[in-house]
């Protein structure tokens, strides 16, 4: 009985079940049994729940051929002990109890200690393996080369010194706040990971301050954190009555404070967040003030234009107030100031014109009047519906059929020029007849890709590289690269038609994962009108819009 109350009084102090204690103990005598009667030997131990007797036995398996005599035994044998025993049983035979010694003791008790160590961190483990994002109070137990163990109670857990707030010294007994961000079981037991510099944080932090965020009236989209420093946290609320900025802000700053105080007077700007990424953008460069935004899509990046007063206010401190906007809405923003976005309109305007000056023989004013209705390549006005190009001011019919033909004119002798080059360069028959330019064909035999074989044996990123971004994107290439393996048999139709499928899929899959999720044309209209220059946000027109995409 002596061994029931042990386990009972074990049970207790560490808060785990009495049977995992007994089954330790079981353990613990059936190692002892084994270094008695030998380590080769099945022996097993139990433990009566009940009256506390132990068992203890050794274990024979039935076969038919025996591998191992010490806890093996043949179907003949088994059977003048046991008549109806059967392949697979085991005897069972009973050995007298065991008296203790001193080493016993000892390695019995290290097998206790152990196994209970083993339930009480699995215990940890299944305690803490779902709190995974909740905050969590302890105390300081230790702290070693800015790493803190925090005594939580029931377990402990470590807070790493780059997982703390700079400026944060922690003593023995300190008591600390802290955010789980990880559970996980490794040999020595679970490991529990805090941070006090995790975005997360600072969510949950307002989420307990805030009544409104409990309650899923007020939700937080986002949050950027330089620790220590500043913060930025994007809310929105689900309740037009309600201002998100104003409840987080609560009276007289008293919510936010709160927030503050516990993050060793962190400044943190609250903004409202909003679908639309430009007015989100403008959002997040609070509290400097932006004049206008050019949007690029596909590189997901964002052109923010501030008056040259704003500049550094919009940059801020080592750049910190650009990188958490950046940070806080997933785009890539460059801040030009209204000076230097002048100046390289200007340029552009310029590089323009004189492209259209020398290709189309054409004065200044034609040139200027072309640029500023949208035309940037010559190739527009040579295939464009000439109804378009009489629309420009000033231009009549036969103004825009001879720019027409002066644009057809000049591509054609670039083309021979190409022919030409890409001819000497040597440049295969097969590869010419490949859907490609003259132009391409000519980078490529400068690149000295001259055989289909050759040009086939690129990779996707190659061949946008050889031939530029801005004549096809790296899809479009894989594409092209495909359809040359097959020209040249390297791979046959079906799978073609299956990378061709698989290519498309994972495409229009990015677009959708890119494209807004309830964002109506007529509304990205209004809010692009809202933010870009009026002058330039004639979106119906996809000449004028292109310039500002």
């Amino acid at each position: 009985m002596e061994l029931l109350h042990v386990a009972d009084a074990v049970s207790r102090e560490k808060n785990i079940e009495r049977d995992a204690v007994l089954e330790a103990l079981e353990m613990a005598i059936q190692k002892a049994g084994r270094s008695k009667y030998g380590l080769e030997h099945d022996i097993r131990a139990h433990i009566n729940r009940k009256s506390g007797a132990i068992e203890l036995a050794r274990y024979l398996e039935v076969v038919d051929d025996v591998e191992d005599e010490h806890t093996q035994v043949d179907i003949a044998t088994a059977r003048r002990k046991k008549p109806d025993a059967e392949v697979g049983e085991f005897l069972v035979d009973p050995l007298p109890p065991i008296d203790f010694g001193r080493i016993a003791a000892q390695t019995a008790k290290q097998v206790i200690v152990q196994r209970v160590r083993e339930v009480e961190r699995a215990k940890q483990y299944q305690e803490y393996k779902d709190r995974k994002g909740e905050i969590v109070n302890g105390l300081v137990k230790r702290v070693e080369y800015g790493n803190v163990t925090v005594d939580l109670g029931r377990a402990e857990a470590v807070l790493r010194r780059d997982e703390t707030l700079p400026r944060e010294h922690y003593k023995v007994g300190d008591r600390i706040r802290a955010y789980i961000y990880d559970v996980r079981e490794e040999q020595r037991g679970p490991q529990i990971f805090l941070s006090r510099s995790h975005p997360d944080f600072m969510a949950k932090l307002f989420q307990m301050e805030v009544p409104e965020i409990y309650d899923g009236i007020i939700e937080i989209k986002a949050v950027a954190r330089d620790p220590g420093s500043r913060a930025k946290i994007a809310v929105i609320s689900h309740d037009s009555s309600i201002d998100p900025v104003g409840a987080c802000v609560g009276m007289r700053g008293s919510r936010v404070q709160a927030v503050v105080g516990e993050l060793a007077g962190e400044r943190i700007d609250i903004i409202p967040w909003s679908p639309e990424p430009a007015t989100f953008v403008v959002n997040a460069l609070a509290p400097a003030e932006v004049a206008k935004v050019v949007m690029d899509d596909d590189d997901h990046r964002i052109e923010v234009v501030v008056p040259d007063d704003q500049l550094s206010l919009a940059i801020g401190r080592r750049g910190q107030n650009v990188r958490l906007a950046s940070m806080l809405t997933g785009w890539d923003i460059d801040i030009l100031t209204e000076q230097e976005e002048s100046d390289r309109r200007t340029a552009e305007m310029a590089q323009r014109s004189q492209l259209f000056m020398d290709a189309l023989d054409v004065d200044d004013v034609i040139a200027n009047l072309l640029v500023v209705e949208g035309f940037n390549q010559v190739e527009e006005i040579a295939f464009i519906d000439l109804d378009e190009l009489t629309e420009v001011e000033g231009f009549d019919e036969d103004i825009a059929a001879e720019l027409q033909q002066r644009a057809r004119s000049f591509l054609e002798e670039q083309d021979r020029i190409a022919v030409r080059e890409y001819t000497e360069l040597g440049v295969s028959e097969a590869l010419r007849q490949f859907d490609l330019t003259p132009m391409m064909l000519v980078k490529l035999g400068r690149a000295e890709v001259r055989t289909l074989e050759d040009f086939a044996g690129l990779a996707g990123d190659e061949l946008v590289e050889i031939l530029g971004e801005d004549v096809l994107d790296e899809d479009e290439a894989n594409l092209i690269v495909m359809q040359a393996r097959l020209t040249v048999g390297w791979i046959t139709q079906e799978e073609f038609e299956e990378m061709r499928a698989t290519a498309l899929a994972e495409s229009q899959a990015a677009e959708d994962e890119q494209a807004p999720a309830d964002s109506p044309v007529d509304e990205v209209r209004a809010a692009a009108e809202a933010v870009f220059d009026p002058a330039l946000s004639d979106i119906d027109s996809p000449r004028q819009g292109a310039i500002e995409q």
